[in-house]
């Protein structure tokens, strides 16, 4: 297949030179120019002309033009003015015949409470660096309705967010990714693939949206924000028992002591050791006795 339509190094700095751009560490500004690499992400995120895919920070449209290659419609969010407004005009340029299925949103991510048009079936994404977990659990909360996703971030963070339960670097982002979805770490990619080059490596990670964790009784169930305040107090200090992180939420270690048994989760475990099932096993009890507020369907 030719790499006609998709960027190459060539490509990626002639438009960047065009429009004046020099790309900053504060919005994590790296931009792959490997059509491989491009279309490696796209394959696993298995990807199709059914899709309605988000994409965050598209940069200069090296992976937008790859998802639209597909025949799929990409609904890209960029916070860069200057880069929003070039990209319709570079994806028209190089794949005209795709340019129809392309929406553009200028905004920052953080900011956006809804995705415009039809329901979005997944989101691919390379994540700036500095904001990738804010924006990606932000993504999963406000769009419930994309099953399935491909991001790259960077090395360290693909690690952390799809980390079990005991390992050293399980912590707030894998726990709060497992609420919302299944995430398995499908890949690295080096830093020769983007311009400029940063100075670490990054990795892929692959979601499947699942059901929230469910405790084994009928009716109301702890909320997510309800669990996701457990889940800060718990790794609030990692060599915390779970009785002493939890004390300033129940009013004292005693009574999280109490609580935390109620759920049947041993109050001397530490937040590390839990997996999402069970901090929201413990976040339900806490609600129960109106430390959380009221229980509300999830």
């Amino acid at each position: 297949m030719s790499d006609t339509g998709l960027l190459n190094p060539a490509s990626v700095r002639s438009i960047a030179h065009q429009i004046g751009l020099r790309p900053t560490k504060t919005r994590g500004q790296n931009f792959v120019h490997d059509a491989n690499t491009v279309r490696r992400i796209v394959s696993l995120a298995q990807v199709s002309a059914q899709d309605r895919i988000i994409e965050i920070g598209p940069g200069l449209g090296s992976l937008t033009l790859g998802l639209l290659e597909t025949g799929a419609h990409v609904v890209a969010i960029e916070i860069d003015e200057v880069l929003a407004n070039q990209l319709p005009d570079t994806v028209f340029q190089r794949m005209p015949e795709a340019a129809h299925r392309l929406d553009v949103v200028v905004a920052d991510a953080l900011d956006v409470t809804t995705i415009p048009g039809a329901e979005p079936t997944a989101l691919v994404a390379n994540l700036p660096y500095n904001v990738a977990v804010p924006v990606l659990l932000h993504m999963l909360e406000i769009c419930p309705q994309w099953r399935t996703g491909v991001v790259m971030v960077q090395s360290e963070v693909a690690d952390r967010l799809v980390a079990a339960p005991g390992s050293k670097i399980y912590g707030v982002p894998s726990a709060k990714l497992a609420w919302y979805a299944e995430a398995v770490r499908v890949g690295s990619v080096p830093p020769t693939v983007f311009w400029p080059v940063p100075n670490v490596d990054s990795g892929l990670v692959r979601m499947t949206r699942r059901c929230p964790p469910q405790i084994d009784r009928r009716g109301p169930h702890a909320t997510r924000s309800q669990v996701f305040r457990v889940v800060d107090a718990a790794f609030a200090s990692r060599r915390k028992m779970l009785r002493s992180a939890l004390a300033g939420l129940c009013g004292g270690s005693s009574a999280a002591s109490a609580l935390i048994t109620a759920a049947g989760i041993d109050p001397t475990a530490r937040g590390e050791a839990l997996d999402i099932g069970d901090l929201a096993r413990v976040a339900e009890a806490l609600a129960q006795a109106g430390v959380l507020g009221s229980l509300d369907q999830v």
